[in-house]
């Protein structure tokens, strides 16, 4: 450590006290990201401390990245610089909450798992069943944007967040949005931090919509010989009365990784049998509701893909819990299989779904890598690469499977992303997809919240 470096960490401690820094190693590789180690981990205990350590970082000229359960540390580009850790997990309180009125405000260092458990007890959620479920915090899953099986009927947290307060890069504390669902406080600039990476702030807290627990929830799983049957039902659905809560497709090779050691580290009870086939394509459905909707639903699914050509149905009830949990946790599941995982995120119109698994396949297939997939119902595709070595011939398969499935993504009129890649390589993968036409709008906002660049810096879109 320089004489300047522990300078710093000493006028730190003075700041929020020396049991809130920590300079020890096994402490800074915890919060590593792709390589890159912090000096100091700090761990402000309230919002006010969050804006006096910004405020520190821009005197001090010092880089920061905010976290939580660090669970997504590694989605986007390593930062070009990263000086001090803000460990945000002291500030995890509840700060409000009405179930009356169906609002919550609470801390981003707030545990989703504890504040499920809290919201439960008053038969309410919030739909964030995010990947990663047990170690991720409120604030994670904001910054992250990443999303889950539930956005099909609840949308994602864009959709629920009412407003949040947040720290800016000059360490100056603003707030957007209300804690209430109708409110008129001006532009929604709280939704430019949804899935930024913290590039333009660091978020001290969050005010949600809440929802009334789904009643009996039930599981409906269909299989097909083809992607091209599993996204017919798929369209079928779309346009039946029928509104599911949860709708995904998954390959074959699902199966596979849904039996695997790394599923098991998420959810120890066994897959139901017969459920998922190595050979066939699955559409997962969830619905839920009184016993005359449970029936009506499994009716008119059971019809539905009998008509798009089904080789088997199964309806989960109290077994379902195995199989949503392995739906749910399905990035890190495949991310354990193996440490040269590479995960391409396509976003694409519901209609153009086959057409964007059919060019990823046939992209895969002809650069003899092995893949698995998993396609939600609006348009949303993990498609998996399964590399079984990370050597640099290994590499450059993937290299060209990517750009072509980001071409094809582009040529389909949708957007493309790799939020997972191992870290010797997202020097050569276009991480952020094609170049993006909105860049320069995105660096006049930044510079806006972050003139100085202090803030997550080089994480985010072509390096912000």
């Amino acid at each position: 450590m320089s004489p300047a470096g522990a300078t710093s960490h000493s006028r730190l401690a003075d700041l929020v006290g020396s049991s809130r820094v920590s300079v020890e190693p096994e402490q800074l590789a915890s919060f590593e990201i792709d390589g890159v180690r912090p000096s100091a981990v700090i761990r402000p205990e309230s919002k006010a401390h969050v804006a006096e350590i910004v405020k520190f970082a821009v005197l001090d000229k010092l880089s920061l990245v905010a976290s939580g359960g660090r669970t997504k540390l590694n989605i986007g580009l390593p930062p070009w610089r990263y000086d001090l850790a803000v460990d945000m997990s002291a500030l995890n309180k509840i700060i409000a909450y009405d179930p009356g009125d169906l609002t919550l405000s609470v801390e981003a260092g707030a545990p989703l798992l504890n504040v499920s458990k809290s919201l439960a007890e008053y038969g309410q959620f919030l739909p964030l069943a995010v990947p990663f479920l047990r170690q991720t915090t409120l604030g994670g899953v904001v910054a992250s944007g990443v999303d889950g099986p539930l956005r099909q009927f609840y949308g994602t947290a864009r959709d629920f967040l009412l407003g949040m307060e947040f720290v800016t890069g000059e360490g100056i504390s603003a707030k957007s949005g209300g804690r209430v669902v109708k409110n008129v406080t001006g532009y929604d600039i709280h939704k430019l931090m949804i899935g930024s990476l913290g590039t333009l702030g660091i978020i001290t807290s969050l005010n949600f919509k809440t929802f009334p627990l789904p009643s009996d929830p039930r599981g409906f799983v269909a299989r097909f010989r083809s992607a091209a049957e599993a996204c017919d039902m798929r369209a079928r659905i779309a346009k039946s009365p029928l509104t599911p809560i949860t709708l995904e497709i998954l390959s074959p090779r699902c199966a596979e990784l849904f039996s695997s050691e790394a599923a098991s580290r998420f959810e120890t009870a066994p897959m139901p049998p017969n459920v998922l086939s190595p050979t066939e394509w699955a559409v997962t459905v969830g619905y839920a509701g009184n016993e005359k909707v449970l029936v009506r639903y499994e009716a008119d699914l059971r019809r539905i893909a009998q008509d798009s050509g089904a080789t088997n149905v199964t309806v989960l009830a109290e077994n379902l819990n195995a199989a949503w949990t392995r739906k749910r946790e399905f990035i890190p599941i495949a991310l354990g299989s193996s440490p040269a995982i590479v995960i391409v995120k396509m976003a694409v119109l519901p209609a153009r779904v086959n057409e964007a698994l059919s060019a990823a396949q046939q992209a895969a297939e002809s650069n003899s890598l092995s893949w698995a997939a998993l396609a939600r119902g609006l348009g949303i595709i993990y498609f998996v690469l399964l590399p079984a070595a990370q050597d640099d011939e290994t590499r450059k398969r993937v290299e060209n499977v990517t750009n072509a499935m980001h071409d094809a993504c582009e040529k389909l009129g949708g957007q493309s992303t790799i939020p997972y890649c191992p870290a010797a390589w997202k020097s050569n993968l276009k991480i952020w997809g094609p170049q993006n036409p909105g860049f320069p709008q995105m660096q006049k906002i930044k510079n806006v919240f972050d003139p100085l660049g202090i803030l997550s810096p080089g994480r985010f879109v072509g390096g912000l």
